[in-house]
């Protein structure tokens, strides 16, 4: 499988986070409770967030689609808007298929359907969705995300598919050994820009869940 940064759009990927990389450690994530956990999953409370999102068609890659979307929502956050003012960047940055309702946003999140992939991330949380500068770029579009419990497995590494893949098998199989009922599809979510050496780097796969152990 080819990783994210082996594709050539990813140059201005990198670009664009390092741009703003003097705020890497002080950028807004959603805010979440740990309600449970165990050796492999923690189960998290998420409160009620707004986000920014788009679905990437034109591409079947995992890596290619991250790229694409992030772009197009870097350009929304950049001045690409309605009020033409530029937004705080957030994390993680995620992406989930097309088809399925992303549970969060400040890391990008990553999903695919036959519908393409979906890429998201949160909008800093001074905004309401009335208050918030809307898209000019007619593919992003603004969704209030409800508050949700959320199973998630967290790890290092490069932002492989295999690597997604691999912990995606972990997280499904704790939770059917706890009897726990998910729903949904599962997410990825990226939090730290691509200069961060990959065994310090935080990585999520994730899914809404029913209840808790």
């Amino acid at each position: 499988m080819k990783t994210l940064l082996r594709s050539k759009p990813l140059l201005l990927l990198n670009t664009a986070l390092l741009l703003i990389s003097s705020k890497a450690f002080a950028i807004e994530s959603p805010q979440y409770t740990v309600l449970y956990e165990d050796d492999v999953v923690e189960y998290r409370q998420y409160e009620p967030y707004i986000v920014a999102e788009t679905i990437v068609n034109s591409s079947s890659s995992f890596g290619s689609a991250s790229n694409e979307g992030f772009m197009r929502l870097f350009g929304y956050i950049t001045g690409e808007n309605s009020s033409q003012i530029k937004l705080d960047m957030t994390a993680p940055v995620q992406q989930a298929t097309a088809g399925q309702e992303i549970a969060m946003t400040s890391p990008v999140q990553q999903l695919q359907t036959s519908q393409g992939w979906r890429v998201a991330f949160m909008l800093p949380s001074k905004f309401s969705i009335e208050s918030a500068p809307l898209p000019t770029d007619e593919r992003i579009v603004l969704r209030e995300v409800p508050g949700q419990l959320i199973a998630v497995v967290r790890y290092s590494g490069r932002w492989t598919e295999r690597n997604y893949e691999k912990h995606k098998g972990r997280l499904l199989q704790s939770l059917e050994a706890s009897e726990i009922e998910p729903l949904g599809a599962v997410e990825f979510a990226a939090y730290n820009a691509p200069f961060v050496l990959p065994f310090l780097r935080r990585n999520e796969v994730m899914i809404e869940v029913k209840s808790v152990p």
